[in-house]
């Protein structure tokens, strides 16, 4: 084990987007028992920052690998399709539409049930996209379209944090 494995090596599992997060949690569990800076509070300064270096590299890719979008994310990564965020922001036409669709909903929307609805609308879509990203990443392996879903998907979970924000503002 080296601070320099990618999270998936860290964490003794298979690199693929479906992962049993009670697998996942099992070994960061174990890892983190390992790796605590109070196991080495004896063992001088230099031991105890390696041990802070290593709890904090664990729970960075605990992180990343129980996220759904960053796993999916850091594998295109590690297959040489980094997904851009900041610098690719092409969309199909189709998506646009419906992303703007849903916008106008929600502006229209004047009470908690009808942003509900929009919600679970938006929810089902984004189980299907995640659906088609698992396929994409460990049935086809292609991670070109990988990181195009993943951009889309930080749309849909954006526009969700968008619908949570208007629900409290609703009272809800």
């Amino acid at each position: 084990m080296k601070l320099g494995d990618d999270d998936f090596t860290l964490f003794s599992l298979p690199q693929r987007f479906a992962l049993d997060r009670g697998e996942l949690d099992d070994h960061w569990r174990a890892l983190q028992a390992q790796v605590h800076p109070d196991r080495f509070a004896a063992d001088g300064a230099a031991a105890k920052r390696l041990a802070m270096q290593w709890a904090v590299r664990v729970n960075e890719a605990h992180r990343r690998l129980r996220d759904p979008l960053q796993r999916a994310a850091y594998l295109c990564e590690l297959r040489g399709v980094p997904v851009g965020l900041h610098d690719n922001t092409a969309m199909p036409a189709d998506f646009l539409m419906q992303q703007m669709d849903w916008r106008e909903a929600l502006d229209e929307a004047r009470d908690v049930t009808a942003v509900e609805t929009i919600d679970a609308q938006v929810e089902r879509a984004q189980r299907e996209m995640l659906a088609r990203l698992a396929e994409q990443i460990d049935g086809q392996g292609d991670m070109a379209a990988a990181a195009r879903t993943v951009r889309a998907l930080m749309f849909v979970a954006r526009f969700r944090d968008d619908i949570g924000r208007r629900l409290e503002a609703l009272g809800q």
